[in-house]
């Protein structure tokens, strides 16, 4: 089932099922977000399918046209975004170790001649174990905080770039998400397309400076994708100036083309009883494995950033937006 969260004409917000075609949208009856409906599985202990089918309105609209006028919002929102956490795991997709071991071999040049670097170390462990055969965790992958859901920007919608930026560029992710139940249990969702937006520049200054590069927004959605995911899901990223496409490249995502499973990745993330706060939302990034600044490219205020993974419906778009931060040195004021 593909769900979506969307504004209708009167501003009200609302949930709905999109067709197969990906042309028109059936209204849920009772529920204004998503949120609401995952708590309604969890109560009475259906699925999110059955639940969402049970409420289906005589109701539809034209998807593309909300789509067209920014009418459609990310698939899962916490009403206290706060209580929303956004995360991610980079190193887990096959293609993905080349591009980041050619970030940050300008800081190990200390090393000898062929050792290996931090980061392709931690990709080793997960093509050795990222993959458990039983019920023992696999590898630890690496892992990140970006923030929470007040960073979340909807599809359509701009993504901030602050001023003390060095850089901002797409990574085309799946992104899980969550809902955690009242007895602590996380319950998956589904999955979305996501757009882990990152200053490449300021991590490869230095790994340890990876914190501070996912410090930024990122965009989710629009769709949100029930049940279990194929293996092997191809996509396309493309970055549009003006009439050109600047850039564009295909990428590999799903656990085919991963050296984690999710199943590994989601124990690494969930086993921290911090993680597991009844009520509250996660949204994670699962990794990347192509990013146009692999390629030399630098994105522009204004350029738009394009996901196609049809296996998760319509494309995330977004342009990028330089911002003031608002804020300077000597901003904290002493009590």
């Amino acid at each position: 089932m593909r769900l979506i969260q969307f504004l209708d004409d009167s501003g009200a917000h609302g949930v709905g099922v999109v067709d197969e075609a990906g042309n028109r949208m059936r209204r849920l009856n009772g529920f204004s977000s998503t949120y609401q409906l995952a708590n309604a599985a969890i109560a009475t202990g259906e699925t999110l399918d059955a639940t969402a089918a049970r409420a289906e309105s005589e109701e539809t609209l034209d998807y593309r046209a909300l789509l067209a006028k920014g009418r459609v919002l990310s698939p899962l929102t916490h009403p206290e975004p706060a209580r929303c956490l956004v995360t991610g795991t980079g190193l887990t997709h096959l293609g993905s170790a080349a591009a980041r071991d050619a970030m940050h071999q300008n800081f190990k040049q200390q090393a000898d001649k062929g050792a290996l670097t931090d980061s392709m170390k931690m990709f080793q462990w997960g093509v050795e174990g990222g993959i458990p055969k039983g019920d023992a965790p696999g590898a630890q992958p690496e892992w990140f905080y970006k923030g929470d859901g007040s960073i979340v920007v909807a599809p359509g919608a701009p993504l901030p770039s602050p001023d003390f930026a060095l850089d901002g560029g797409e990574e085309p992710e799946l992104v899980g998400l969550y809902l955690i139940g009242p007895d602590g249990t996380p319950h998956r969702l589904g999955f979305a397309i996501g757009n882990e937006f990152s200053d490449h520049v300021t991590e490869r200054q230095n790994y340890l400076y990876l914190a501070h590069s996912k410090l930024r927004a990122c965009a989710v959605g629009p769709e949100l994708r029930t049940g279990e995911l194929p293996r092997d899901l191809q996509g396309v990223s493309r970055i549009r100036r003006g009439d050109a496409v600047v850039w564009e490249k295909a990428f590999l995502s799903g656990e085919a083309n991963m050296c984690h499973s999710l199943r590994n990745l989601e124990y690494h993330h969930f086993k921290y009883a911090a993680h597991r706060r009844p009520g509250d939302v996660h949204l994670h990034f699962f990794g990347t494995a192509t990013l146009s600044f692999a390629d030399g490219i630098r994105a522009e205020p204004g350029d738009y950033f394009e996901i196609d993974l049809p296996a998760l419906g319509a494309p995330l778009v977004n342009p990028l937006q330089r911002v003031d931060s608002a804020f300077t040195l000597g901003g904290v004021r002493s009590l």
